[in-house]
């Protein structure tokens, strides 16, 4: 899979060994065609070199899906419960590596420890369920109109799917992609986030060993533009999933139309936490906090939004404010640190635009808004833990997708105020509410327009057994997780089977 080069002087002025990383195309690890390659940062300290990877072009991701197309006609055949085996073997496997995969995966994401550990574990989490799912994949039967005929439904596999995949979530996204994928029958040719390839490296080399044959998944590793698109505009792929933008997804999603693939699209969020008068609000507090600052405020799914009632806005704001202050902010392979850095430079010079933004628009700002410089920061992509407060719903910083660790708080009059707020938005992905009326949260469950509602716990912490998704902006109706995976990477086919010996016209021969 790799090779060592000698690169450069590292911070202690030696020199350290490089891992040169291929493609995986039909069994082999092979360079890219471009015979182009880019690195791999740790974004926390980028004189860390995590690995060297394959720029590869059109002729690599038509080669890969050449491979896919060829073991897709045997792979389809091996039985449903054979193919679940090989993943929960490779849940055995990734469970024995669970800390070197973590350790991996915070040098090239920059999210703490803790964070990468329940990464992995997710990836384990969603193994084990496939796996499962390889003896479950049923179909209902169903009494026929006519006499000595029988009927049912089965699913079948797409064949060649293609899969983009983000860098928030480098292990546990691809997971959620590939392994339903596989277990269903079909093939794969997967584009890792160019910031962080080599989680979904592991992922792959764990089901290698567990004895995925050749050509069932298969890695091209590069940008957007090079990779993304000739992968999406392939006529030989039959389904595309993309976890990304919402930009990104229009794009996608337009090409799939127009050769009538399937498409799955998990897109940005802005997603809402709603704190009420008679909430726990040392709870609320502990979420807010774990919501909007967790994994740098880069997931979909962050606690972007607090929508506070009144009568606690001003306790809730004072002492958010203060615990937020409080955060450790640093490498995330430092076990006492609190939250890592953005992911690159781009996304950093983002995140304090928009701080400029909230500013601008007379939202009041109560802690952070700056990026560290200086010491243990200096080769970093950090920025401190930002909150607006007093901010109306209708400005940018309340409207749109940061993906950093800026929160905005927004007092409201009622619940039903709240919900009209928090469904104020283009996007309908996650949403929360604390409250101890049973009443509030179940009206809450009903009315908020969003995939995803939790009550008295922050946005974020969706398990693999539900499905995952958003509405609106969010994405195109598909989930993933749970048997919404299922779904998308089957096809129903209804089967006939008339045993009478004569011919029957269905309705035609109905009498009355």
């Amino acid at each position: 899979m790799a090779t060592d080069v000698l690169t450069g002087p590292t911070m202690l002025g030696s020199a350290t060994r490089t891992k040169v990383y291929k493609n995986f195309i039909d069994g082999e690890w092979v360079e890219a065609s471009t015979g182009e390659t880019f690195e791999n940062r740790n974004p926390a300290d980028t004189r860390d070199v995590v690995g060297i990877f394959q720029k590869s072009g059109k002729a690599d991701v038509e080669a890969a899906i050449e491979g896919a197309k060829h073991a897709f006609k045997k792979w389809r055949l091996v039985p449903a419960p054979r193919r679940a085996e090989i993943v929960y073997r490779a849940a055995e496997i990734l469970t024995g590596n669970k800390e070197d995969f973590s350790r991996d995966m915070t040098r090239e994401m920059g999210k703490i420890l803790k964070e990468t550990r329940g990464d992995t574990q997710e990836a384990i989490d969603t193994a084990y369920y496939m796996a499962g799912e390889g003896r479950r994949m049923f179909g209902p039967t169903t009494p026929s109109e006519l006499p000595n005929k029988f009927a049912m439904a089965i699913r079948q596999p797409l064949g060649v799917c293609g899969m983009i995949t983000p860098w928030n979530f480098p292990m546990a996204i691809p997971s959620w992609k590939l392994l339903p994928a596989i277990v269903c029958g079909n093939t794969c040719v997967i584009k890792p986030a160019q910031d962080t390839p080599l989680s979904t490296f592991n992922l792959v080399r764990t089901l290698v060993d567990a004895g995925l044959p050749k050509g069932v998944i298969n890695i091209v590793t590069g940008f957007g533009s090079s990779v993304g698109g000739p992968l999406s505009e392939h006529p030989d792929i039959k389904a595309v999933s993309l976890t990304g933008s919402s930009e990104v997804g229009r794009i996608v999603g337009t090409t799939a139309a127009k050769s009538f693939k399937h498409c799955s699209l998990e897109l940005g969020g802005k997603n809402p936490m709603i704190v009420l008068d008679d909430a726990n609000l040392d709870l609320a507090i502990e979420g807010g906090l774990w919501g909007a600052f967790g994994t740098t405020g880069q997931r979909c799914t962050a606690t972007s939004r607090i929508i506070v009632q009144k009568g606690v806005y001003s306790e809730f704001v004072e002492r958010y404010v203060e615990r937020a202050k409080g955060l450790e902010v640093g490498n995330g392979l430092d076990e006492t640190v609190d939250m890592g850095p953005a992911i690159n430079a781009n996304q950093l010079k983002t995140d304090l635009n928009y701080v400029e933004i909230g500013k601008a628009e007379g939202a009041r700002l109560k802690c952070g808004g700056n990026r560290l410089t200086g010491g243990e920061y200096a080769n970093g992509f950090f920025m401190e833990p930002t909150v607006f407060a007093d901010v109306d719903p209708k400005m940018r910083i309340a409207q749109e997708e940061i993906f950093g660790p800026v929160v905005s708080i927004i007092p409201c009059e009622s619940l039903e105020d709240a919900i009209e707020i928090a469904n104020g938005i283009e996007y309908g992905l996650s949403s929360s509410l604390y409250t101890k009326d049973v009443n509030k949260a179940f009206t809450a469950m009903r009315d908020l327009y969003a995939g995803i509602t939790y009550i008295n716990a922050p946005t974020i912490g969706a398990e693999v057994h539900l499905p995952f998704g958003g509405v609106k902006a969010t994405g195109n109706g598909h989930r993933e997780g749970g048997l919404g995976a299922i779904d998308f990477y089957t096809e129903w086919k209804s089967v006939y089977v008339d045993y009478s010996d004569r011919l029957q016209k269905a309705q035609i021969d109905r009498v009355d």
